[in-house]
């Protein structure tokens, strides 16, 4: 029997409406907030957030702006991550919370990370799924194939065959009923009949826009900053984001950090694998 949750919003500073999932627990204990990757939104964290708000966690999962049932931005250098953590600054003040646990996917990590870069205090536990300091070009340069292309499809299995195609490498064992769980997770069912992807494709602009050949910014010092709690280190074995060295370097900046790699997975891990589950258990009970 799956937990129950509240669907519900809050405002934006530039006055856009947001969506989150708030699974009601434990106050006793700081909230878990899920925060999903780029093309994502907050649905991929059903499984996951069901299972923690079952142990008695308060779980919070937000549709970041332009995704799923949160509102669009009408200006599209707004989808930027310093935003999208302006954005849920907003959250936790309407919420009245001061500190949470971070489950953070790709960009979702990210902007943990961010967060922790200026108010390190607010972070009670994170979990970085399949990012970090570093990312890989390659990886980067897959994402902006596919992102923001806009295509639409008749059926829920022509839109899974697609992203089989796009995917395939990241995910080698899926099924064909794990590649329709997760097209029904990432699009919806549009006014006009077709599905479509769940987010604006405007999201891509800043990132197409962007200098392939700007050095990065450095992200380390934001990434040691989640030193002194806990914090769980999760890399997809077969990642081109997140590399393998990148991650050995993390574990050396951290050695208190837990690290766990997920077999046959890319980028990124659902999360419900059964490694996945098992070390946010732990994380878990380390923040408690």
């Amino acid at each position: 029997m799956e937990t129950t949750y509240t669907d519900r919003t809050w405002q934006s500073a530039d006055g856009l409406t947001l969506h989150f999932r708030d699974y009601t627990g434990s106050s006793d204990r700081p909230p878990v907030v899920c925060l999903h990757g780029l093309t994502r939104n907050g649905r991929d964290f059903e499984g996951l957030a069901d299972h923690i708000a079952k142990r008695g966690w308060r779980v919070l999962v937000p549709d970041m702006r332009g995704r799923g049932e949160s509102e669009y931005a009408s200006d599209p250098a707004t989808y930027v991550p310093p935003t999208y953590v302006g954005d849920l600054l907003g959250l936790l003040e309407q919420e009245g919370i001061d500190r949470f646990v971070s489950i953070g996917t790709s960009m979702g990590g990210l902007m943990t990370m961010l967060l922790a870069a200026f108010q390190p205090q607010r972070i009670a536990g994170v979990a970085l799924n399949d990012v970090g300091p570093v990312l890989e070009q390659s990886g980067l340069d897959a994402i902006k194939e596919y992102v923001g292309q806009g295509r639409s499809f008749a059926t829920w299995m022509h839109a899974a065959r697609a992203l089989e195609e796009t995917h395939s490498t990241s995910y080698p064992r899926f099924q064909t009923e794990d590649w329709i769980a997760m097209a029904k997770r990432g699009l919806t069912l549009s006014s006009s009949g077709r599905i479509v992807f769940d987010y604006d494709m405007k999201i891509a602009e800043p990132i197409l826009a962007a200098d392939s050949n700007a050095v990065p910014p450095d992200l380390w010092p934001a990434f040691e900053a989640l030193a002194g709690r806990p914090v769980l280190l999760l890399r997809g074995a077969l990642s081109q984001l997140l590399s393998a060295s990148v991650f050995d370097e993390m574990q050396r900046r951290m050695p208190e950090a837990q690290a766990v790699t997920v077999p046959d997975k890319g980028h990124a891990p659902t999360l419900d694998e059964p490694e996945a589950r098992s070390a946010i258990d732990a994380l878990l009970a380390r923040v408690a």
